[in-house]
């Protein structure tokens, strides 16, 4: 579905009103999101949650990992849509806006749009914000992270004013928990990247395949989402069905009308804010050329990871919830 620009302000007036009616609280812990919004849905779903998680204060999100301009055209729609045009957004490395999975839904909607800033330089927005901060910044990735090394490079001295947190890697398992590790997308990639991303001395947290690769909504859960009249629900399934048909790497005959894709980014939104429903290990974890994070004891940083699930159960029922606001 491609919306006009006039239909969609029009929707954008209807979704505004209904967040003033019930606005969502923000946090007390900062964050910057730095994300490939635009291809996985899963994006998608995670900006959301994190919009309604009450621990949580989105200060900057932030497009990367190339094609830059169409995810932050993603980003801005989203955020206007949802009422939260406070968020100011930033363009990342890789300043091409070519056709994407949402491509059909952002339609004609351009940055220029956007009621809130908009950063040129988002890798700068994202140092400029952890130093402005007065309190120590969240910097929450779930893509590849050019941006972030690019930071790194510009500015080491960040690391004092953040930690980083991400969905990254495969430790002892693979995708949809096969027991065979994987090169992880996101680690695959760009492994250089997150090879700085690790060499800084700041705190590292991630959720592996072992953990998000296990994030499937169905049942009740995914039910209450998909027919609910929320209007960020519904905007988010309709993104769905406009992402569905071009994803490459969905099974032929996916119905998501009665069940989600995998939720990987879900989980690292989750940790941003705590860990009590997942294991934690933290782990000497070294990223290998080739995309792999392995376990290393004489080389590896420590990372902070999610290694299994205490209740998945009950994360499922929690990220339900938090979605519906």
């Amino acid at each position: 579905m491609m919306l006009s620009r006039r239909e969609f302000v029009q929707t954008t007036a209807a979704l505004t009103a209904a967040a003033i009616a019930s606005p969502a609280r923000a946090g007390t812990r900062p964050v910057i999101l730095d994300t490939d919004i635009g291809d996985d849905i899963d994006d998608t779903w995670a900006l959301f949650m994190l919009l309604r998680m009450p621990e949580l204060d989105l200060q900057l999100a932030v497009s990367d990992y190339g094609n830059a301009i169409y995810r932050c055209r993603l980003l801005a729609k989203l955020l206007e849509l949802t009422g939260r045009t406070d968020v100011p957004i930033g363009i990342g490395v890789g300043r091409e806006d070519k056709t994407g999975l949402q491509s059909g839904w952002v339609g004609d909607y351009q940055l220029k749009d956007y009621p809130g800033v908009v950063h040129e330089d988002g890798v700068q927005a994202i140092i400029d914000t952890i130093h402005a901060s007065p309190e120590p910044v969240t910097l929450l990735c779930i893509g590849p992270v050019p941006n972030i090394a690019e930071a790194l490079r510009r500015d080491p001295s960040i690391v004092d004013n953040a930690r980083f947190v991400g969905m990254f890697g495969s430790v002892y398992k693979g995708y949809a928990g096969e027991p065979d590790v994987a090169a992880e997308w996101n680690v695959k990639v760009d492994p250089q990247s997150l090879q700085t991303v690790f060499a800084a001395k700041w705190d590292c947290t991630i959720t592996p395949l072992d953990t998000c690769g296990l994030v499937v909504l169905d049942g009740p859960n995914y039910r209450q989402l998909h027919d609910s009249d929320d209007p960020w629900m519904m905007s988010l399934m309709e993104n769905y069905r406009v992402w569905l048909p071009d994803a490459p790497y969905i099974t032929p005959g996916t119905d998501t009308r009665t069940i989600s894709t995998t939720l990987f980014d879900t989980v690292a939104v989750y940790l941003a804010a705590e860990e009590d429903l997942v294991e934690m290990r933290e782990l000497p974890l070294r990223v290998t050329d080739d995309g792999y994070t392995v376990i290393d004891e004489e080389n590896g940083r420590p990372v902070n990871c999610a290694v299994s699930w205490k209740d998945l159960e009950a994360f499922k029922r929690r990220l339900t919830r938090t979605l519906l606001g």
